[in-house]
């Protein structure tokens, strides 16, 4: 144990880069103009032996402390002279558990982590990830040839392409719905073929089906049926049945007629006023 942590002093004196144990550490700068480096802390992505991992072995990179202003396209760029990189994610914290194997969507998408994240690089040779966990900095982050945006000119960035196009998102919409209607297509031919078969301990499944199917409802079907309800409910309902009913009913009758009777004097003083005497 004193051995390995003497191992692990003298390698972080030698770069004179404080990293994690396990890790590597590549300074990266947004840019010449700055002066203090900050630091990606990088090590071969590796799981325990009967688990299952989303990312292929042995060409996964998986990094620490990503700063929000480091993106995926401009991770992959930095990283790019170790090898072809082939994707690269960033996530909140790591995965602690195999992911299901859904394709992302360019519109319904979680809210962007806000903050350092952690990313996932995989490259087509695992000699990338050699040569990234070997690879010396600092690195910059945005270029003449590559500038990444910062500010007022990312939040505007960041705004215009959260407007969706119309016509992409429809696309993906109708892609969607389709891959959708063809997998529950095919649990119900599944569940069809096995109605009626026992089980391994001699059960046998009963679902209830309607004899006929439901069709969908248009907006006017819809109305047309919640008039005919209102209609059935009002007739069932008993005018008067009650004294109280009864004694409330005349009482708003007399206060109607009451109030007819103001408006018709008003309206009766009012032409009085207006009349004149005309003699010629």
């Amino acid at each position: 144990m004193v051995a390995r942590r003497r191992k692990r002093g003298a390698q972080g004196s030698e770069q004179g880069i404080p990293s994690p144990p396990g890790y590597s550490a590549i300074p990266i700068k947004f840019s010449e103009k700055q002066q203090a480096s900050h630091y990606l802390y990088v090590r071969e992505h590796r799981v325990r032996e009967g688990t299952k991992s989303s990312w292929p072995q042995k060409r996964t990179l998986f990094v620490l402390n990503v700063p929000p202003y480091c993106t995926e396209e401009c991770l992959a760029r930095l990283l790019s002279p170790c090898g072809p990189v082939q994707s690269v994610e960033l996530q909140e914290k790591p995965d602690l558990a195999d992911r299901s194997e859904e394709p992302k969507s360019k519109f319904f998408h979680p809210t962007p982590v806000r903050g350092f994240q952690v990313a996932y690089v995989v490259f087509q040779k695992p000699g990338g990830v050699s040569a990234a966990l070997a690879l010396k900095g600092p690195l910059l982050v945005s270029t003449d040839s590559h500038p990444v945006k910062s500010g007022v000119h990312k939040w505007v960035s960041n705004y215009t392409d959260s407007v969706p196009d119309p016509e992409a998102l429809r696309v993906e919409v109708d892609t969607f719905m389709e891959a959708y209607d063809k997998r529950i297509a095919e649990e119900e031919a599944k569940a069809k073929e096995e109605e009626g078969i026992p089980d391994e301990e001699g059960w046998v499944k009963v679902t209830r089906r309607g004899r006929r199917p439901v069709l969908p409802r248009t907006e006017a079907a819809s109305l047309r049926v919640l008039e005919r309800e209102r209609r059935k409910r009002a007739r069932k309902e008993l005018l008067n049945f009650y004294a109280w009913q009864h004694r409330e009913t005349k009482m708003e009758h007399l206060a109607q007629l009451r109030k007819k009777f103001e408006e018709d004097k008003q309206r009766i003083e009012l032409m009085r006023a207006q009349r004149k005497f005309r003699p010629y």
